[in-house]
């Protein structure tokens, strides 16, 4: 049975929605995930820019408020910033509360192409300490 996913940050537009993606993508037939935002807001399009540079397509994803997960369970609630982690409530259950925090890349400063390798830096944070993770967890090998 696939464990149950959920990343949880501020706006979900960035951070939660990559890596939504990509535990998804990589990581589909042992996980399902999810993600959501204290605030709900939108996809920002740097973020499906460097998912596709990978092969993964978030185009279709929308921004979700933490409320439409009411009732829901999940075997973790991964939270990938401040401030989700502080506001996020405790989930109980059984359910595994975790921080993994990640710089926000909407916040980058420069041009451009200097915007998007933030993006990409950050993206590939966010793959290489969830594959960590998942593995410390048992959940992948």
């Amino acid at each position: 049975m696939r464990k149950r996913v959920l990343f949880l940050c501020t706006a979900n537009s960035c951070r939660s929605q990559m890596a939504e993606g990509i535990a998804n993508h990589y990581f589909g037939d042992r996980i399902e995930a999810f993600s959501a935002g204290t605030q709900a807001s939108f996809i920002n399009p740097k973020a499906i820019e460097v998912m596709k540079e990978i092969g993964i397509d978030i185009s279709t994803h929308r921004s979700k408020n933490l409320s439409e997960f009411d009732g829901q369970r999940f075997d973790y609630v991964i939270t990938l910033c401040g401030s989700a982690h502080e506001t996020c409530p405790v989930y109980i259950g059984g359910t595994k509360k975790t921080h993994i925090g990640f710089d926000d890349p909407a916040q980058a400063k420069g041009t451009g192409e200097e915007i998007l390798q933030q993006f990409r830096r950050v993206r590939d944070e966010i793959k290489d300490k969830l594959t960590d993770f998942f593995q410390s967890e048992n959940m992948i090998h």
